[in-house]
């Protein structure tokens, strides 16, 4: 099984950077989202990123140019009629990554492997509404995906062995490094780093400090590359929730239970980075913390 075109759903943070890294590794590339809008903004969002990667000396004007021609806007899901992968990279709803599989099957060819960017659901409860539960594997890929290495493999209870392998084997040739995750709960990378962010806004909400003050603490006395409220924002607080709602009901432990302040916030849209307001305001030159 050779995986050799690539079919990439949701144009956002995640989709267009996984579409980035499989152009410029020489996949040919497939970008679909719910409007032509959203994939043309995805489009302009990978153009942007790697010219800053040609401004850095890390990409030539020449494969940058070769790679945004290997990306082909898809506006049907009739358009990965002759792909090898699909992968999913919608929000992390599972009734909404359910009905895109149920809607997606008619369309792919009975060898397709359809992969899952998931970052908490259940690998084998998606598989279950596919024709090909055996051909079907998550494929977690880290945000921002250009610059993290890693890769978490994770298979449903039938995932087959060759799709594994050739998963595997596309995962390295992009120059990641995986790790491979039984079908629990948000896996290895969530199920550690959510239930610490999540603590992070426990330490706010009970006024033990203060955002910067735990940003800072974390950021020198843990020597995180960012405080943990700052990466709540960048990763979406949306999404901060739904994982933990995930880990909270897949786990029945009381330990995650999501903070009531980082409902409220979600509740009120301040989303994060996305939403320009969240555990910092980023409406003026420079964020500001909003407690």
């Amino acid at each position: 099984m050779k995986i050799k075109k690539i079919g990439v759903i949701g144009a956002g943070q995640m989709g267009s950077g996984i579409a980035h890294v499989c152009a410029l590794a020489g996949f040919e590339v497939g970008l679909n989202d719910i409007t032509r809008e959203r994939i043309e903004a995805g489009l302009t969002t990978v153009s942007n990123n790697i010219n800053r990667q040609v401004k850095s000396g890390k990409v030539s004007e020449e494969a940058k140019n070769a790679a945004l021609a290997r990306i082909t806007p898809i506006d049907s899901f009739a358009g990965f009629g002759d792909h090898d992968l699909v992968i999913e990279s919608a929000t992390e709803n599972e009734e909404v990554k359910k009905k895109i599989f149920e809607n997606l099957c008619p369309h792919v060819k009975a060898d397709a492997i359809l992969g899952t960017n998931t970052s908490s659901i259940s690998i084998t409860r998606l598989a279950a509404v596919t024709d090909r539960p055996e051909r079907f594997i998550g494929v977690h890929f880290m945000n921002p995906v250009p610059v993290m290495e890693l890769v978490e493999l994770i298979r449903g209870i039938a995932t087959g062995d060759e799709t594994f392998r050739a998963v595997k084997e596309f995962a390295v040739s992009l120059g990641k490094t995986t790790a491979v995750s039984e079908d629990f709960p948000a896996f290895i990378v969530n199920r550690i780093l959510l239930p610490m962010i999540n603590e992070a806004i426990y330490t706010l909400y009970e006024g033990v400090a203060g955002v910067e003050a735990i940003d800072t603490a974390m950021r020198l006395g843990a020597h995180h590359p960012m405080g943990p409220l700052q990466l709540a924002d960048f990763i979406g607080l949306d999404t901060c929730l739904s994982i933990m709602q995930v880990l909270h009901d897949g786990l029945s432990d009381s330990k995650y239970r999501p903070c009531p302040l980082l409902v409220k916030y979600v509740e009120a849209g301040w989303l994060g980075r996305k939403s320009k307001r969240g555990f910092y305001d980023y409406r003026g030159e420079k964020p500001v913390p909003t407690r």
